[in-house]
């Protein structure tokens, strides 16, 4: 599986389903829109079935952060422009989409080898572990919580994930898909 749709597995039902219930798109016309039964969509978002091929890359554009509008280009303009060590990323697939200059300076290669490509491959245990968990804590409901959780230092080449406490906060970006706001917790 590609790295871009790495974490679908465990993400794409639910984020399927959170993405129609707050579009208001039932099953039925989601179905003829993408040439498959109800139940197929059914069980693609009860994790029974995973889309494939054509029906996993329509499904992912559909899903996969796109800030376009203005206000979605204004939070990107605010997680640059901010003085905490933040990173804006696609809920779906990881991409990075923005990241504040601390946060920059905190990472070994520039923001251009990072910016739009999926940031799964530098995930700790516990940035995965907590991944896979995250519809047990109510991620994908539709007024889903943010997730506070406890990471490992991990090195690579480009950047060190230091041991510590991580929020992550699930935004609506305008055309119905999220993005995911990723920041150190204060030591206690």
């Amino acid at each position: 599986m590609p790295t871009e749709t790495a974490v679908l597995n465990s993400s794409l039902g639910p984020s399927l389903r959170r993405w129609r219930v707050l579009n208001r798109v039932k099953q039925e016309v989601l179905a003829r829109d993408l040439g498959v039964s109800q139940t197929r969509i059914s069980r693609w978002e009860s994790g029974q079935a995973r889309p494939e091929g054509r029906h996993l890359q329509k499904i992912t554009q559909l899903l996969r952060a796109r800030p376009e509008t203005a206000s979605d280009r204004a939070l990107l303009d605010l997680v640059t422009r901010s003085g905490a060590p933040v990173h804006l990323v696609c809920d779906l697939t990881h991409r990075l989409l923005a990241m504040s200059p601390s946060r920059a300076a905190e990472w070994r290669a520039p923001v251009s080898e990072f910016l739009n490509r999926p940031l799964w491959r530098f995930a700790s245990e516990g940035i995965r572990s907590t991944e896979h968990r995250l519809a047990d804590h109510g991620w994908f409901e539709p007024a889903g919580p943010d997730i506070v959780y406890r990471t490992e230092r991990v090195d690579y080449p480009e950047m060190t994930i230091p041991e510590s406490l991580i929020r992550i906060s699930r935004l609506p970006l305008s055309d119905g898909s999220f993005a995911r706001l990723v920041r150190e917790e204060p030591a206690a």
